[in-house]
């Protein structure tokens, strides 16, 4: 026994780590992920190594770190969706993001954008409620899936505003893009890294974006809040692991992903991608989690949505 209970009392981490990331290779996620873990695992002494699981709007990837062994060597990405928005969602969810997940901080975050074909008379969020009041079956607005951030904040832009609009879910930005342009669908929101380039290119018109100031990338484009529209949202990036993880390896990783988080290369590079670094003292990732696990569940049962 004496050569496991070495191996037991070694540093963490004496071997390589596998992250989890919940999507497929090349989007957003994964240079992220790149970028971030090549600087941690140097950190820390250690390759990790990315392991793709996408399906299931993520909740495949967050799945598989849950059922991993809390030793600190199975980690992965967590975002808004699996883990606020669809546990409103699900009726047999595969975690209890509560009881399983350890949310151990976050790391990045980004603004929504909200388009509009470029054909449009619209160039600001009432004008976009008049257009659609103004057609005998509203408008269309697309997103990538029922009950993402996408969706539901057009269930807010709209509330008790007697602007009819019907949702066109799609399999992703592509597709979305193609609808916009083609104006099967008039509108849509996007993450500020996919969208700042089409904007840019003149392929649709930006007249909002979803954080509290207004983004560097884009200064001309007012927030929603500027609009009198009571309504803030990021999507981001976070760490988790299981629950059981000991805290100690927790706090390691939690001052590794930190210390390269605030690295000026960092968010340099961030900035660069049209995402903001989040400053998050120990345990705030977890306290966010309730509330907006709240708010979300809120729109959803306000508005009936379900994934059937």
């Amino acid at each position: 026994m004496a050569p496991a209970f070495a191996a037991a009392q070694a540093p963490y981490p004496n071997r390589p780590i596998r992250f989890v990331i919940p999507w497929a290779p090349g989007g957003l996620n994964d240079v992220v992920a790149r970028f971030i873990n090549e600087r941690v695992g140097r950190l820390l002494g250690q390759n990790i190594v990315n392991d793709f699981k996408p399906g299931a709007g993520s909740r495949i990837g967050v799945a598989d770190v849950v059922r991993s062994a809390p030793d600190g060597y199975t980690i992965g990405m967590g975002n808004l969706g699996p883990l606020t928005i669809f546990p409103n969602l699900d009726r047999n969810p595969p975690y209890d993001v509560l009881r399983d997940i350890a949310p151990i901080c976050m790391f990045a975050a980004s603004p929504l954008v909200l388009v509009v074909n470029k054909d449009l008379p619209i160039r600001n969020v009432e004008e976009l409620l008049a257009y659609a009041r103004s057609r005998p079956h509203g408008l269309n607005y697309g997103s990538v899936g029922v009950g993402t951030a996408q969706h539901l904040i057009f269930e807010l832009l709209r509330g008790g505003r007697n602007a009819p609009m019907t949702h066109v879910p799609y399999r992703g930005l592509q597709d979305s893009m193609i609808a916009i342009m083609a104006n099967d669908v008039q509108a849509f929101f996007d993450a500020l890294p996919s969208m700042q380039g089409p904007v840019r290119q003149g392929q649709v018109r930006a007249i909002a974006v979803t954080t509290p100031e207004r983004v560097p990338n884009l200064p001309d484009v007012p927030t929603l809040k500027e609009q009198s529209f009571d309504i803030e949202v990021v999507t981001w990036y976070g760490l988790i692991a299981p629950k059981a993880t000991p805290e100690a390896i927790q706090a390691r990783l939690y001052e590794a992903y930190t210390t390269v988080g605030r690295e000026p290369a960092t968010q340099a590079f961030l900035a660069e991608q049209g995402l903001i670094y989040l400053e998050n003292a120990p345990g705030e990732f977890a306290r966010r989690m309730g509330p907006e696990t709240e708010r979300w569940g809120r729109i959803i049962r306000e508005n009936n949505i379900s994934l059937d």
